[in-house]
């Protein structure tokens, strides 16, 4: 089934907004995340429903069918897959990449995105950390936890980040943290929530609970 940009944008808010699943989402919600009016929302969501791809009731929230599972898998896949194209091959960096992956996300040819995915090795995750849907538009999630929960004096990997934001990633690498990065935490404090953490075994630095929280790791 073929739907608008904007049809496509709202199945992917959603399935973000879901947790990756087919839980139920409200309406102010799904207007925070496109940014636009509860009234323009209510409208979208009353063709995606006609189309059989979110169940939709009025007052009580929304939820993707399994059409609408299988295409926001479809999209999230070739956004990661653009991102990863765009860092590995183009050599842009990963807080410069999610716009341009915006874009690119709604192209329609199967043949162009499974020659990319083969062009690329078929790649697991994304330069985020975020896993890759497959064909099908499956997605196996990592398994994984914020920072601020990992137990300490052990070494943890850094596997995602909670926050894309260009300023957060610009951050990270000020700090020299990326995917793959070991961190052993060295003490928490109770004041702030804020962590003393080694990096790579080598830098011992202070860092604060916000960014800790958004440091996804195994």
């Amino acid at each position: 089934m073929t739907a608008t940009v904007a049809e496509e944008n709202y199945i992917k808010a959603i399935f973000h907004l879901s947790k990756n699943e087919n839980k139920v989402v409200n309406t102010n919600a799904i207007a925070n995340e496109v940014q636009t009016a509860a009234a323009t929302v209510t409208d979208m969501l009353k063709k995606l429903a006609d189309k059989k791809l979110i169940k939709y009731e009025p007052y009580k929230g929304v939820s993707l069918s399994k059409n609408g599972l299988l295409m926001a898998g479809k999209i999230v896949r070739k956004h990661r897959l653009w991102e990863t194209f765009l860092v590995e091959k183009l050599n842009f960096k990963w807080d410069e990449v999610h716009e341009i992956a915006e874009q690119l996300e709604h192209i329609q040819s199967d043949d162009l995105i499974g020659r990319l995915d083969k062009f690329l090795g078929s790649p697991k995750i994304d330069p985020h950390g975020d896993p890759i849907p497959d064909a099908e538009g499956n997605l196996i999630p990592i398994t994984s936890k914020p920072l601020t929960i990992a137990s300490s004096h052990d070494v943890h990997t850094v596997a995602s980040v909670g926050d894309q934001s260009s300023s957060f990633l610009q951050m990270l690498d000020k700090l020299k943290i990326s995917i793959g990065t070991k961190i052993k935490i060295v003490e928490k404090h109770e004041f702030d929530g804020s962590l003393q953490v080694k990096i790579n075994n080598q830098n011992i630095i202070n860092i604060s609970e916000q960014l800790a929280k958004n440091l996804i790791v195994k």
